[in-house]
């Protein structure tokens, strides 16, 4: 039987409690690490304001910026600074003029004993659940050397424990002031950092319980800071029933052996304009007709133009979204990180119960990524298992290079994902654009292994009967064979 794990107290921010596996343990202290400008002293204020949420007294010991600007600053977020208390010890403007003869910046013995016994007083007249020290590293110009300086924060550390007080506090990692050696004081660490492709948010240290591992993502909102945690998708499993999802074409259904299965990934390629958006929409159609709901996620084209494209195709999309039945979601790639996006895929699927999630394109969701090939693929293939494992129908649309020529299954080499893929082709037969439509791969059962010609009219898609007069299709040259002087269709 494994061992329970601790209460936790929670850090005000869902995406957090999450990584730290509920929140942090009562009674420690944790250490909140990054560059001015990251958003150390607003996590502060989450943490403080949800322990104010469940009736929990919360200090805020102030050791650098001016109160007026911290509450101020605050309450443009939403915070309620009068239900906190704050102990301000920030420097004032007389310390600088009242004698410039004085070395003010120096330490004394004087001067430490007396910030000592104002921190002492004010914690025990508040006898704080809750305490964020803003910046810890401040203290370094109370002490002569690092020694002192750890000393003194060993004490205060374990003075405010000793009240039963959890305890966040800040340092600005700088190289010129690194916080190496304030690790080891701590239960835990988190790391905010700013890499090329975002705000990252990590914790690298966490004593007496284990949290989610890697780099995760957060963004500073005008309510505070949003945190988005890297998806597992081992640890989200649903219940549902393996069946077919149909497409409500039955010869597209015969192409596919009866529809797409439950709970798979299914890659649609093809060049620019032959119809792949559309052809995946069709299966969100007739699912709304069964009452399922499905979403679109839309990175290369505006919502606009594609709700215009389908109603020319007599897909019913307005109707569709008046009756919950269809989401369609812009997404601008370069302002969203991959655990964002797989946030707003994770709240369609477990709040809303979408049956069917949509991504096109796949070449402008990696833009949200900004980063290698391996990082794209192990991103990719964590969203499409976690959407499997839920029971959720997946399809990818996938923007080949070559309008016509040589057949290129995807782009973006990353057909192994892909439980099926259906592949789109444009085709010039006698000086006439046509369009073609077959099965790659299926891994759960059987596929038709024809190719079908495709078209998109007014009344919406038309999938006709196998091309068999035709080869060459996927090499580039399609011609039309006289099967009479082949010898017909037994090959005699």
């Amino acid at each position: 039987m494994s061992p329970s794990l601790p209460d936790r107290v929670s850090t005000g921010v869902v995406g957090l409690d999450e990584i730290l596996s509920g929140g942090l343990i009562p009674e420690r202290s944790y250490m909140i690490s990054g560059r001015a400008g990251s958003g150390k002293t607003i996590l502060g204020l989450h943490f403080l304001a949800e322990g104010v949420e469940r009736g929990e007294t919360a200090l805020f010991v102030n050791l650098e910026e001016d109160l007026g600007d911290l509450k101020a600053n605050a309450a443009a977020l939403g915070f309620d600074t009068d239900a906190i208390e704050f102990l301000d010890l920030s420097p004032s403007a007389d310390v600088f003029t009242e004698d410039l003869s004085y070395e003010v910046f120096a330490p004394s013995e004087v001067e430490r004993e007396s910030f000592t016994d104002r921190i002492v007083e004010g914690v025990t007249a508040v006898d704080p659940d809750r305490v964020v020290v803003d910046p810890l590293t401040q203290l370094r110009y109370l002490t002569d050397d690092d020694y002192q300086f750890r000393k003194q924060v060993v004490g205060f550390m374990r003075f405010l424990k000793g009240r039963g007080a959890t305890v966040l506090f800040t340092v600005q990692n700088t190289a010129s002031q690194p916080t190496d050696d304030l690790e080891f004081i701590t239960d835990g660490t988190v790391v905010l950092g700013s890499e090329p492709h975002g705000k990252s948010i990590r914790v690298p240290k966490f004593r007496g319980s284990s949290t989610e591992g890697g780099d995760h993502a957060y963004r500073i909102t005008d309510g505070g800071i949003e945190v988005y945690p890297a998806l597992q998708p081992g640890e989200h499993v649903g219940e549902y029933e393996p069946e077919q999802v149909s497409s409500g074409i039955p010869e597209l259904d015969e192409l596919l052996d009866g529809g797409l299965e439950r709970g798979t990934v299914t890659i649609v390629s093809g060049p620019t304009g032959v119809g792949k958006t559309t052809l995946s929409t069709q299966f969100m159609k007739e699912a709304a007709g069964r009452g399922e709901r499905s979403v679109i996620y839309l990175f290369e084209e505006t919502e606009e133009t594609f709700l215009a494209r389908s109603r020319a195709v007599n897909i019913p999309v307005d109707r569709m979204i008046d009756k919950g039945t269809l989401q369609v979601t812009e997404v601008e790639a370069l302002e969203r990180s991959p655990q964002e996006f797989a946030r707003m895929v994770r709240e369609e699927v477990e709040e809303r119960d979408a049956d069917i999630v949509m991504i096109d394109g796949i070449s402008g969701y990696r833009l949200t990524l900004r980063g290698e090939e391996t990082t794209m693929l192990q991103q990719m293939h964590a969203l499409g298992r976690y959407l499997k494992n839920m029971g959720a129908t997946a399809v990818f649309v996938d923007e080949t290079r070559n309008v016509t020529g040589e057949f290129q299954a995807t782009m973006e080499n990353i057909s192994y994902l892909a439980d099926n893929i259906v592949f789109l082709r444009h085709l010039e037969i006698h000086g006439e654009m046509r369009k073609a439509v077959g099965v790659l791969k299926k891994r759960t059962s059987d596929f038709e292994r024809t190719i079908r010609e495709f078209e998109i009219t007014e009344h919406g898609i038309t999938v006709g009967e196998p091309m068999s007069n035709m080869r060459g299709i996927l090499g580039g040259t399609p011609e039309v064979v006289d099967r009479e002087r082949t010898g017909g269709a037994d090959g005699e």
